[in-house]
């Protein structure tokens, strides 16, 4: 007696068959084959409510902290290009958040790029992340007078809060395993 497996079905649905030849070739599927299989393999099929609200607040996360991050980038380069006009005017002073805005920039579009399909890398650029904004922001404060340098370190507060968050809720994932 052989058996032959046949796994059927949508992305969501899967439907398993389990058939037991017998030696004139009749074939008759198995029910209880079947259920076996489905629960060895933990298909989709047996995912429950519970699991795919946890799944589902666990993706809002990384969804959270990729759209902060890619606002921030997004800030960070109108502040680069903001400062090097401001620069190439005389105002010498704005030197330094060149570098920051622009460096910034790329840390958090890095972030975003591996939290949007929540990377196994995504708590350590989190947490380089947060560190690059902490200092980016802290340069475009010295300027309180300039509005669009308020808008890059307002975006780079929140942008270090979203990593930091999801780098906290990463590690109580990692905590209950």
């Amino acid at each position: 007696m052989t058996h032959k497996v046949r796994v059927c079905g949508a992305s969501r649905f899967v439907f398993v068959f389990v058939e037991d030849r017998v030696m004139y070739g009749r074939v008759k599927p198995t029910v209880l084959g079947a259920a076996v299989l489905i629960l060895l393999a933990g298909l989709p099929a047996l995912r429950t409510r519970a699991d795919d609200e946890g799944h589902e607040a666990h993706a809002a996360h990384f969804d959270h902290c990729a759209k902060a991050c890619t606002e921030c980038m997004r800030e960070c380069e109108s502040c680069a290009r903001h400062c090097v006009h401001l620069v190439a005017d005389g105002k010498k002073d704005h030197l330094k958040t060149v570098g920051t805005c622009s460096d910034c920039a790329e840390f958090c579009a890095a972030a975003a790029k591996i939290t949007s399909h929540q990377g196994p890398m995504a708590v350590l650029v989190c947490e380089a992340c947060a560190k690059a904004c902490d200092s980016c922001g802290k340069e475009c404060e010295k300027f309180p007078e300039d509005e669009h340098m308020k808008r890059c370190a307002k975006a780079c507060r929140e942008c270090a809060k979203a990593c930091r968050a999801m780098v906290e809720m990463i590690g109580k994932e990692s905590a209950a395993k």
